[in-house]
């Protein structure tokens, strides 16, 4: 099978690395899985590993001079290399390690192909990096149409708070014209990015660094521009030179939470400040 996947496209690598490694993640599900420790609460299980082996397969079957950056492998090849696949085996692992099975596969080639798996609804998202279009076994593709219609918005809590305290994702949720915009989801895995490409949710919010050639977000990024979706750090800077992400299917609902996230930012501002002048009194 492998063989077969030589003369493919990279959108056709990318596709079939992630349905590899999700048929790993389904597979293993429900099994009780030896964890990796990876320091501050974080882990990987034996099924991020085994996925990340089945992708690898298939890249190297198919791009054999490629290099790879992997979740759990780390570097394969010159890190600077012109291709470079971005692979995320398991993207919620959290989730999955305690019976959920809201998670993602991701393989991306930076600044081109890229595909995210659903291991348990079978949907495949992928982009040759122009268009994007959602598979699904027995059934054809279909073009990605991103919408703010269910007005439900994603945002990711999980730590690190690297723009803390001028802004943390949590403060929009306490916003008055959030709740009166929008409705609150958390998933934490960048199916949730899928999600936004394809109509399912209106945003997406998380604040870390630079998520331009991060191997969790890569695909998501990818899929959510090729589909038309509008993509900017939570500072409104362009992927790679800003921090964090502000994935909206419109123009109109990203700069809604752009202005929350302002405005979350600038109170916060105001509350240190006048706690700073309560302190020298």
């Amino acid at each position: 099978m492998i063989n077969s996947y030589v003369r493919s496209g990279d959108v056709d690598v990318a596709i079939a690395g992630a349905r590899a490694g999700a048929d790993v993640v389904r597979d293993l599900y429900g099994r009780r899985l030896a964890r990796i420790d990876k320091g501050d609460g974080d882990f990987a299980t034996t099924a991020d590993v085994k996925a990340e082996e089945a992708i690898l397969d298939v890249i190297r079957a198919a791009r054999p001079d490629d290099a790879v950056l992997g979740e759990e492998g780390g570097q394969r090849g010159v890190a600077d290399a012109e291709r470079q696949w971005l692979v995320d085996p398991l993207c919620g692992t959290l989730n999955y390690a305690v019976g959920n099975m809201l998670v993602a596969v991701n393989v991306a080639l930076r600044e081109g192909a890229a595909a995210v798996a659903d291991p348990f609804s079978g949907e495949v998202f992928f982009t040759d990096g122009e268009t994007a279009w959602v598979r699904h076994d027995g059934a054809g593709d279909v073009p990605l149409t991103p919408t703010p219609a269910t007005r439900l918005v994603d945002v990711n809590l999980d730590p690190p708070f690297p723009s803390a305290p001028g802004f943390r994702a949590v403060d929009l949720l306490a916003d008055p014209e959030f709740a009166v915009r929008f409705r609150p989801r958390v998933v934490s895995t960048t199916l949730a990015l899928a999600w936004v490409a394809a109509g399912k949710r209106a945003a997406y919010v998380t604040d870390e660094g630079d998520l331009s050639r991060n191997v969790h977000f890569a695909a998501g990024i990818a899929l959510c521009r090729a589909a038309g979706c509008v993509v900017s750090g939570i500072d409104g800077a362009p992927m790679g030179e800003g921090r964090g992400l502000v994935a909206a299917a419109d123009d109109e609902t990203h700069g809604l939470l752009m202005s929350m996230i302002h405005d979350a930012q600038s109170a916060t501002g105001r509350g240190n400040r006048l706690r700073s002048r309560e302190v020298g009194r």
